[in-house]
């Protein structure tokens, strides 16, 4: 199996000077990419000067997350992509479990390693943990990671079918991601990965966890969680992905999904973080704006995917005090 490993780079050639000599030394077995989203800095002089071996795709827009790897993508042949952050570092042997997993099981599209804390490296990392989950409201979680707590890694949570792989890291078959379109661009950045992986799923393909192969990710080093930005992108976006793909009575969801939110804005309130709770408001009128082609794509939706296991992660999480995924 061909792998290419592409790296998403804007302005960051801090990140690459720290995080891209392992990724260097540990691939040998793959093609290794930096997809340049017209950066201002000096990133790409930097990567053609010091790593020769590395390919450079320079995109004329800074699309964010989604477009930039739609527009580098298009330009790679390759059986598999590898979707890797400009801040994870990698391990010695990586790739082996990925390609042996691919290999084996046909019907997996998409896996996701080992995520832990580049900071606590005994620590599962926020952004993808062990494998992602998600309940009826679009609200994601992970194995090893729901809302702030974060579980140390004790090897509690083997090799298993998840519902959605983190974008930190994010292995994918390129056929698969062809037929698909890519990502959707008006996501931007945050949880396009997730839909992607709901599109997967209603394919009838499977997604995986292999623990074998292990990363680790600094996390927030594009965009802290403490920026208003990332609540409006990750409010809208999940509004987003459950209009696009859930089954079932949508106007009762969403309904359901935007008294939640309302939930959350008073949590930001009593927080007195202002600027948090005027983004969960652009964000839901941003995605009154988006609906008519956001109802256009659900009415393309050939297949539903049963895609929760539990109801409400909030109730189970704030008010039944369930804070591991080994609780739940």
């Amino acid at each position: 199996m061909k792998v290419a490993v592409v790296i998403l780079n804007w302005n960051g050639k801090q990140l690459l000077e720290q995080f891209l000599p392992s990724v260097v030394a540990y691939s040998q077995d793959a093609d290794i990419y930096v997809a340049d989203n017209a950066s201002t800095d000096d990133s790409v002089s930097f990567v053609k000067a010091n790593f020769p071996s590395v390919y450079v795709i320079q995109n004329k827009v800074n699309g964010g997350y989604a477009k930039g790897y739609n527009d580098a993508l298009r330009q790679i042949k390759a059986d598999a992509f590898c979707l890797l952050n400009s801040d994870v570092e990698v391990t010695e042997h990586w790739l082996q479990p990925i390609i042996s997993t691919f290999d084996k099981y046909p019907n997996i599209a998409i896996i996701q390693p080992k995520l832990l804390d580049y900071k606590r490296r005994d620590y599962y990392e926020y952004a993808g943990a062990a494998g992602g989950f998600i309940d009826k409201y679009g609200y994601p979680y992970c194995r090893g990671r729901i809302f702030d707590t974060v579980e140390r890694d004790e090897d509690q949570y083997n090799d298993a079918d998840i519902f959605w792989a983190s974008g930190a890291c994010l292995f994918i078959r390129s056929h698969i991601f062809q037929q698909l379109n890519g990502f959707d661009e008006s996501f931007f950045a945050h949880m396009e990965e997730i839909d992607v992986c709901w599109r997967v799923h209603n394919l009838g393909y499977a997604i995986r966890y292999v623990q074998d192969c292990v990363v680790y990710h600094v996390g927030g080093a594009t965009l802290k969680n403490s920026n208003p930005k990332k609540t409006f992108l990750n409010f809208r976006n999940s509004l987003f992905t459950l209009t696009k793909n859930a089954g079932g009575n949508l106007f009762s969801l969403i309904l359901v999904r935007l008294l939640l939110d309302g939930l959350a804005a008073l949590k930001f309130l009593i927080e007195f973080k202002f600027f948090h709770i005027l983004a969960i408001l652009k964000a839901h009128f941003s995605f009154y704006s988006h609906l008519p082609r956001l109802l256009k794509q659900r009415k393309q939706l050939e297949n539903s995917y049963n895609y929760y296991q539990i109801s409400s992660i909030v109730w189970t999480y704030f008010v039944r005090k369930r804070k591991e995924f080994n609780c739940l």
